[in-house]
């Protein structure tokens, strides 16, 4: 190996391979935009061969980049393990892991926990990406996702996370001024808060027209978030999972032993990484969390709607 080379350069090569962006990569690494610019020069000239391609929008691997990705990432790989042989297992879990959630998830179960997270794991930087859209796994853009299914193939890691239920809400000031709901064809009389129609990125999040065929969102947003302070004032019924308006005084269950529809939250990773201890400790505090909170996730009901959403790629 050239002299000149060393494992650092391959982490700033890493970085910006999986972010196409040095900024990004350098927020990643806790350095400068210079730093990464100088790394990547650097480790180009050690290997005399270009690794990236510069334009406008970013860098972007050459033919040449993307092979070495796979090299790099193996030692990647055997760095960590080794460190986890030689350490006592605490030492080996360090580093930024970057989980990828959809919005309730992120925002009104994980959110409560990241406490817990940095007590057991103060080393390990969390980044928690919680936004309407999926990152992308095969495009690097995250470590670890939750999402509503399991990609239909390629070198993931694949596993139930748990199940969960939703149920139409509506505001007590909504259901007192409008007509009585006392079977799902009432319904379709009733405004509706729900998702933009055009912006549903995966079926799972499509429910209205499970709930009846021909209903339609009369106030629609991308945030599941905007959906639920909708509902609190009135503004029409919305379908919202049970662990985020189970504790909302102000919000009523419509027709709850008749309309409940059922998914499940998807723990995904590249194979490769789920080796690495830091995305390991991530996986498994995810895991335990769901499980210790079962009853958050399921209210005890006679459902009448369920569907496995469709299998979506990453």
């Amino acid at each position: 190996m050239n002299p000149n080379f060393t494992w650092d350069d391959l982490q700033f090569f890493l970085a910006v391979a999986r972010t196409g962006q040095l900024s990004t990569a350098a927020r990643r690494l806790r350095t400068s935009h210079a730093t990464v610019s100088r790394r990547i020069d650097r480790l180009e000239f050690a290997l005399k061969v270009k690794l990236f391609e510069r334009n406008p929008r970013g860098y972007v691997l050459t033919g040449m980049g993307q092979r070495f990705v796979e090299t790099a990432e193996r030692i990647e790989r055997e760095t960590e393990q080794l460190q986890l042989d030689i350490s006592d297992g605490m030492t080996a879990q360090r580093g930024v892991v970057r989980l990828s959630t959809l919005e309730g998830f992120g925002n009104f179960f994980l959110s409560d926990r990241l406490a817990d997270f940095a007590g057991r794991y103060p080393n390990i930087s969390l980044e928690l990406v919680a936004i309407q859209q999926i990152m992308s796994l095969s495009r690097k853009e995250a470590d670890i996702a939750v999402a509503l299914a399991a990609p239909k193939a390629g070198p993931y890691h694949s596993e139930v996370l748990t199940p969960y239920t939703l149920h139409v809400y509506g505001a007590r000031s909504y259901l007192a001024r409008h007509p009585k709901i006392r079977t799902r064809n009432d319904l379709s009389s009733h405004r509706f808060v729900g998702y933009i129609e055009d912006m549903i990125f995966t079926p799972g999040l499509d429910y209205l027209g499970e709930i009846q065929p021909g209903l339609r969102a009369h106030f629609q947003s991308s945030s599941i978030l905007t959906q639920l302070k909708a509902a609190r004032q009135g503004l029409g019924l919305c379908v919202l999972p049970y662990f985020m308006a189970k504790d909302e005084a102000n919000l009523e269950i419509v027709l709850p032993d008749e309309i409940e529809l059922k998914r499940t939250y998807w723990l995904i990773c590249h194979r490769d990484l789920m080796a690495m201890p830091r995305v390991r400790a991530v996986r498994d505090f995810l895991v335990e969390a769901a499980r210790e909170s079962r009853g958050s996730f399921l209210r005890e009901g006679r459902p009448t709607v369920s569907r496995n959403a469709p299998l979506e790629e990453q």
